[in-house]
């Protein structure tokens, strides 16, 4: 009972054993994730995205999608239920930065493509929720729909995630910009291009 005493009131041993104690948890729980191959290995068919579904990434950064709307679908009933199949490791792999997110005030966003909604719905729930979900808190984004995308960048945002590790061909950067030669990509385009490819790499059941 001493020595629990002389801990709780000597404020420098309390820090170095809640050390201690996060370290011993952290190497638990994080270095065996490295020794798990399926952790980092590619889902059958996953590819980088494309120039368009990249520059729509940016764009849900920009506008600030992820404070709002998560991308992580934890696996617990009530949530596979609403959401579909729960997230894997593996679909974040080419994702710099994760858009995981820590906050639900609008639904999770993780399977949210693959047809699940038409592209008209969401250009329409974009221009104005309350189109299609009339309690709906979500702003809009009008100004997605007057906005040209010009990939003036789009080669050198390739060229950083391959840094990192994303595997983007020396084709895939040459013509990076092609998509969007002569204005016909607005924003409204590339941000529903990448909303229509999240969860497409996993089976949904709901």
């Amino acid at each position: 009972m001493k020595n629990h005493d002389l801990v709780e009131k000597n404020i420098g041993w309390m820090i170095f054993f809640i050390i201690i104690a996060i370290s011993f948890g952290a190497l638990v729980e994080i270095v065996p994730q490295f020794f798990t191959k399926d952790n980092y290995t590619p889902l059958p068919g996953q590819k980088p995205l494309t120039a368009v579904q990249l520059e729509g990434r940016d764009i849900y950064i920009r506008e600030g999608c992820h404070v709002c709307h998560t991308q992580m679908i934890r696996p617990l009933r009530a949530e596979v239920e609403r959401y579909g199949h729960y997230s894997m490791a593996q679909e974040s792999i080419y994702e710099h930065p994760f858009l995981w997110g820590s906050k639900r005030t609008g639904p999770d966003l993780a399977r949210v493509g693959g047809g699940l909604y038409s592209d008209k719905w969401h250009r329409e729930h974009l221009y104005n929720p309350r189109i299609r979900v009339p309690q709906s808190i979500m702003p809009a984004y009008p100004w997605l729909f007057d906005n040209v995308v010009t990939g003036e960048y789009t080669a050198r945002k390739m060229e950083a995630l391959r840094f990192v590790g994303v595997p983007y061909t020396d084709e895939d950067i040459a013509t990076a910009a092609e998509p969007f030669e002569g204005g016909k990509v607005m924003e409204i385009d590339a941000l529903v291009a990448y909303l229509q490819q999240l969860g497409t790499l996993v089976t949904q059941k709901r």
